[in-house]
């Protein structure tokens, strides 16, 4: 299966941000990015990894571990 190579406004719609979030990921160089020539675009696997990458799981029930003993 091909992947699709997504442009930073197709990146910044899919995040809810504006073009100067995945403008500064690439910067940094925290996701994978292909030049095309003077165009940047991101490989939408790519944008799954980061995603997964910075997926935080809740604890489950903080409540019973916060009871104190009386």
């Amino acid at each position: 299966m091909a992947d699709r190579y997504l442009t930073v406004a197709q990146v910044a719609e899919l995040l809810g941000t504006t073009e100067r979030f995945p403008r500064r990921l690439i910067a940094e160089r925290r996701i994978v990015f292909v030049k095309v020539g003077r165009h940047v675009r991101i490989p939408e696997s790519a944008l799954h990894a980061f995603i997964d990458a910075n997926t935080v799981q809740p604890f489950g029930d903080r409540r019973s571990s916060l009871r104190r003993a009386a």
